[in-house]
């Protein structure tokens, strides 16, 4: 017996049996079904729905660390990738060493990060690094890219307001923000030795740039967080840093939250 999802794409449930075709009737629409186990809780948000462990939402102090995220970025349900974040900075503030952020925006993932480490306490730099202006279009030829540049910028989800951004960050006292196109001002980054590289700047040019520019003052063990590498309609990312994997012999984890990591070796 045949069950057509529609005249162009008949399927035969016969032959895959009721379940997987349900499965697969439902994928076509967007739909996906989980059995839990008994006692489950799902985590479903920004892209990423999964059955296992999250209690990290309810320690108190990855709470505290992300509504201050929250606070100075707005509350975009990033709690999966802050929980990343948290422990790529956790990680690398044992190594001796300074943190890059090249992509910052609103400062999100980078408060929450200096509150969960109580950063003046460390003795580290923290190099913050953006345009405060959304993308250079001089950067990409990527259309995709364009236009998503454009929406961001019309939908206020890019920061145009450099002081705002340095009001967010002024409880802080180990804190560069620097203003420009990356990587013209990557040469502003003092620092010889960085054991965290988070990398965001929602295309491939500068982000490659970025990392292959600062690839030789990681130091042994710190830690690249690459935001979209793995993140669904930003591939062209992902190709980028693939290549430059190669060329440069480290390879990326992709991450269920659309991440990418790295650990210099």
């Amino acid at each position: 017996m045949r069950y057509p999802v529609d005249d162009r794409q008949p399927v035969e449930a016969s032959k895959m049996g009721i379940k997987d075709y349900i499965k697969k009737l439902m994928r076509n629409h967007g739909l996906a079904v989980f059995r839990l186990p008994s006692g489950a809780e799902i985590y479903e948000s920004d892209g990423l729905a999964s059955m296992h462990d999250h209690s990290f939402l309810d320690d108190p102090r990855f709470r505290a660390a992300y509504q201050r995220g929250v606070a100075a970025g707005g509350n975009i349900a990033w709690h999966w990738r802050v929980h990343i974040g948290l422990w790529a900075a956790r990680t690398a503030a044992n190594l001796d060493g300074d943190f890059v952020e090249c992509g910052v925006n609103r400062g999100f993932l980078s408060s929450a990060i200096m509150k969960y480490l109580e950063w003046d306490t460390l003795g580290k730099t923290f190099y913050l690094l953006d345009t405060f202006e959304g993308i250079d279009p001089n950067q990409t030829t990527e259309q995709v890219e364009r236009e998503r540049n454009t929406k961001h910028i019309e939908e206020g989800f890019y920061v145009t307001d450099l002081e705002a951004v340095k009001k967010n960050f002024a409880e802080w006292k180990n804190v560069k923000l620097i203003k420009g196109v990356v990587p013209d001002t990557l040469s502003e980054i003092d620092s010889e030795k960085l054991v965290y590289l988070h990398i965001d700047m929602n295309h491939a040019a500068p982000e490659v740039a970025a990392l292959r520019m600062l690839w030789p003052r990681m130091a042994k063990a710190g830690i690249v967080l690459l935001d979209d590498y793995a993140y669904f309609g930003y591939r062209p990312q992902k190709e980028a840093m693939d290549a430059l994997g190669q060329e440069l012999g480290f390879a990326v984890a992709s991450l269920p939250t659309g991440q990418g990591l790295i650990i210099r070796t």
